[in-house]
């Protein structure tokens, strides 16, 4: 959440043409009720991605479905596994891991008011007390018989309470083998992986266990360069090897938004990881900092700070 927005995904896209992309998480009533176009919308040249809702009222988000899939969008993930404050107060994100009945028909109600999307769910292995071993089987057994097939886990349980939202992003311990037993004793199910996974090598490694897919978060933001411009080897395409035409390509697409209203910072925020690792990264990111958030700064702070990297051969042939 405020993370990856669609100023986000486009730099995303164009640095992977195969990753499915997500949007931020969404409450089904602000989809219902609010901007749509400023919630969800988003442009052709995003696509694959998936856009996620949360909530627990299965006729609210089934309505809240039934735009999104008017909007364009062909998957539709409902996060069962978000443990901040904030969704906790409105009775949904992982909380609703102690609920399964509740969640097969949220996901039965938002099923039946789509034609064409895919209705999948993100969870957690389980919250608080509850045993993983038997609540996420149940939880996915319970689900699935809704008509789910495709769930992506984070392999960590969420406390609800003693830890913030920070915390049970790496505190509780991951348990990576449940998830990959969740998948052996469900070869018909979709069964994706997340949390803890930092690079491409690690994510491959996870799928040549038999995943169907791994969720890389954090790590994809932070350090989308060496992350996201690997990820189409994952798909037996080549690395995204030309980061200065990336830049160039972004900039352009920053000086069309600047016609819409769209301030640089909205943007450049974004590409501030792109070149982590590489000779003149600190200086990139200090030019921006900089730079992009003055009311008349335009693509060529993006182009002046590209001039500080010292980007190897192999990076921009």
């Amino acid at each position: 959440m405020d993370w990856t927005d669609r100023h986000c995904r486009v730099f995303h896209r164009a640095l992977s043409a195969h990753a499915l992309l997500y949007t931020e998480m969404v409450t089904a009533a602000a989809v219902v009720h609010g901007d749509r176009e400023k919630l969800i919308g988003f442009s052709d040249i995003e696509q694959p991605v998936a856009v996620q809702l949360g909530g627990s009222d299965p006729q609210l988000l089934a309505e809240a479905a039934h735009i999104c899939e008017m909007q364009g969008y062909r998957e539709i993930n409902l996060n069962v596994g978000c443990p901040s404050d904030r969704v906790q107060s409105g009775a949904f994100g992982a909380c609703l891991m102690r609920d399964p009945d509740l969640v097969a028909r949220c996901v039965d109600h938002m099923q039946k008011s789509v034609r064409h999307s895919q209705i999948t769910v993100k969870c957690r292995i389980g919250v608080d007390e509850q045993d993983p071993d038997t609540s996420l089987r149940h939880f996915i057994r319970t689900v699935s018989r809704a008509g789910v097939a495709s769930f992506t886990v984070h392999a960590r349980k969420a406390w609800l309470s003693g830890l913030s939202p920070k915390e049970n992003r790496t505190v509780p311990p991951l348990n990576y083998p449940l998830v990959q037993d969740i998948k052996k004793e469900n070869q018909s199910l979709e069964i994706i992986l997340n949390g803890g996974v930092e690079t491409v090598e690690q994510a491959r490694q996870h799928l040549s266990g038999g995943l169907d897919g791994v969720m890389i978060g954090r790590a994809a933001y932070h350090d989308p360069g060496r992350v996201v411009g690997k990820m189409d080897t994952l798909f037996g395409g080549k690395p995204c090897g030309n980061l200065y035409e990336i830049v160039e390509r972004m900039a352009e697409y920053a000086e069309s938004q600047r016609s819409r209203g769209v301030r640089l910072h909205s943007v450049s925020r974004h590409m501030l990881g792109l070149f982590n690792g590489l000779r003149g990264a600190k200086a990139w990111r200090r030019h921006i900092a900089e730079n992009a958030h003055l009311p008349d700064a335009g693509p060529e702070i993006l182009l002046k700070a590209l001039e500080c990297v010292e980007i190897p051969e192999i990076a921009h042939a």
